[in-house]
Order: structure tokens, then C-alpha cells, then sequence
């Protein structure tokens, strides 16, 4: 036989193996009658006083309250008084006055040609 023909009837016992189980059946026995009280019976003694408990824990601090707003800002102040106007100083001395310059010699006279120049021309628009 071979590996795979071994493999396919090992898988096909195990499936069928599982396909035929039951499911468990558990018995309950019925519950136990409920019992009858009967009459009460006679008040018994007074028990004795307890031990008195311990005090409890102290709690803990709480948390600090939030810081409160910032006030306003103040109104701004009075301007104060201008001052007084200081003293106009003292006029200063004049100067002398300047020597007169030389003056220059007359030019040769010319051959008679004229030069006429023109003004610089405006730029069109």
C-alpha cells in the first residue's frame, strides 16, 4: 500500500470516529422536599457585649483648589504738565566781508561766424 492510499484511510477512520459520538446524558435527581418549621421554641439568653471596633483610617488631604484669574489691568495715568520754553541764545557776530576777486581779461574779438545753440529737445510721448 502506499503513503498516500495509508494517509486518505487513516484521516477517513479518525473522521468517521468522530462523526459517532454521542452526546453525554447527565441524570438530575429531583430536588429534596422543602422542610416544615415547626412551632418557635422559648426566647434564648442575652448574648454579651461585642469588643468595640478599631477607628478608621485618616483620608487623605484633598487637592489644591485652582488659582484664581488675573485682574484687570489699571487705567493709564494723568499726562504731566509740558515744560517751560527754554531761552533763545545770543545772535552770533557777522562775518567780514570777502575780498573781491581779480578780474579777468577781455577775450579776442571773433572772425565774425555766429553760433546759434539750440535747447535740449523734449522727449515725445
Amino acid at each position: 500500500m502506499n503513503r498516500t492510499a495509508l494517509l486518505f484511510a487513516a484521516t477517513w477512520a479518525a473522521l468517521s470516529l468522530t462523526a459517532c459520538d454521542r452526546p453525554t446524558v447527565v441524570n438530575v435527581p429531583p430536588p429534596a422536599p422543602a422542610p416544615v418549621p415547626g412551632p418557635p421554641g422559648p426566647q434564648g439568653t442575652t448574648g454579651t457585649q461585642g469588643n468595640q471596633g478599631n477607628d478608621g483610617f485618616t483620608g487623605a488631604t484633598g487637592n489644591t483648589g485652582a488659582t484664581g484669574s488675573t485682574g484687570s489691568t489699571g487705567n493709564t495715568g494723568n499726562t504731566g504738565n509740558t515744560g517751560a520754553t527754554g531761552n533763545t541764545g545770543a545772535t552770533g557776530y557777522t562775518g567780514a566781508t570777502g575780498n573781491t576777486g581779480r578780474q579777468g581779461n577781455t577775450g579776442a574779438s571773433g572772425d565774425g561766424t555766429t553760433v546759434i545753440v539750440l535747447p535740449a529737445s523734449s522727449p515725445s510721448r
